[in-house]
């Protein structure tokens, strides 16, 4: 069973559309009925979806197309009856919905690809969820899987409180230092333009709006997803807290491959950047025979200030 939180259009703006029909869904300009293309892989449905998508829309990029794909794949068929969506309405209040339906299609209204759920009695504040998962249910994008905070969510149905969540899961070996590198995350996109790498590359942004926080690739989320100034390159970002081994590089090299092959326009170079506290002798064997990952430390400064 997966946990996927999903936003009924931007701000919420459909969320009392989907709890009067019953149903969640996405849109992203795409208006045909997907049922014969969604492939189980989502290798399969992209490389047919991508050009068509293009083709239908001249203007767009193939990040954006790789974005509307991945997103709709999710949603349509990523998704499996009896997972539970977590869906917040305009004011932040999540609703929990169980999925009753496969896909299907609604041509005349909104959020036209569709799934049919029962929503549950149950409404609950973003503030009464665990900060760690606060931070996960404000994620950029329309779909975020937060099925690592199973616990917490069933225990919020049932009624329970996040506290007490925190203090018995095991789901997270660490929690603190995953909330930590979730605050990397949430930081470093807040302040990308006082960063280094600000100064060359932009977020990759549609629609007014930075979607390129957990870009969806098909080997998992891509932490962040960049664009050179001069729109040459395409920079992976990968961040881990504490210190980094080379099994990361290994990963980082699967979503460049993912880029590379699927959303780099001909011309453009992918390059990557791993993002950590430190590194060890593995990872810097590893990238030592590599020309296009680069290793950054993070430095985090606490301090206290009498008052």
């Amino acid at each position: 069973m997966k946990y996927v939180r999903i936003m009924p259009g931007k701000t919420s703006v459909y969320a009392q559309a989907c709890l009067d029909g019953g149903f969640i869904g996405g849109d992203w300009d795409v208006h045909r009925d997907l049922t014969s293309e969604l492939h189980t892989n989502w290798k399969e449905f992209n490389k047919k979806f991508i050009p068509e998508f293009l083709n239908d829309h001249p203007g767009k990029s193939k990040i954006a197309a790789g974005l509307a794909g991945g997103m709709l794949h999710s949603i349509c068929k990523g998704m499996e009856v009896g997972d539970i969506v977590l869906m917040p309405d305009v004011q932040g209040t999540f609703h929990f919905g169980k999925i009753t339906s496969d896909y299907w299609y609604a041509p005349d209204g909104p959020l036209q690809h569709r799934r049919s759920l029962q929503w549950l009695p149950i409404t609950v504040p973003r503030r009464d969820f665990s900060q760690a998962l606060q931070n996960s249910l404000g994620a950029i994008g329309t779909v975020s899987n937060v099925t690592r905070y199973e616990i917490e969510i069933q225990a919020m149905i049932g009624g329970a409180t996040a506290p007490s969540i925190i203090a018995t899961s095991n789901d997270i070996e660490d929690p603190w230092a995953f909330v930590l590198e979730k605050h990397l995350e949430d930081f470093l996109i807040a302040n990308w333009e006082k960063t280094e790498l600000g100064k060359q590359f932009d977020i990759f942004t549609e629609d007014g709006e930075k979607v390129g926080q957990q870009y969806p690739s098909d080997t998992g989320p891509i932490d962040v997803l960049a664009v050179s100034k001069n729109g040459k390159e395409l920079l992976v970002i990968e961040l881990k807290r504490g210190r980094a081994n080379d099994r990361v590089v290994g990963q980082i090299q699967r979503y460049m491959g993912y880029i590379k092959d699927e959303i780099a326009e001909p011309g453009q170079i992918v390059r990557g950047i791993i993002i950590a506290l430190d590194d060890d002798q593995g990872i810097r064997r590893a990238l030592s025979v590599t020309n296009n990952i680069e290793f950054y430390r993070y430095k985090v400064d606490f301090h206290l200030h009498k008052a």
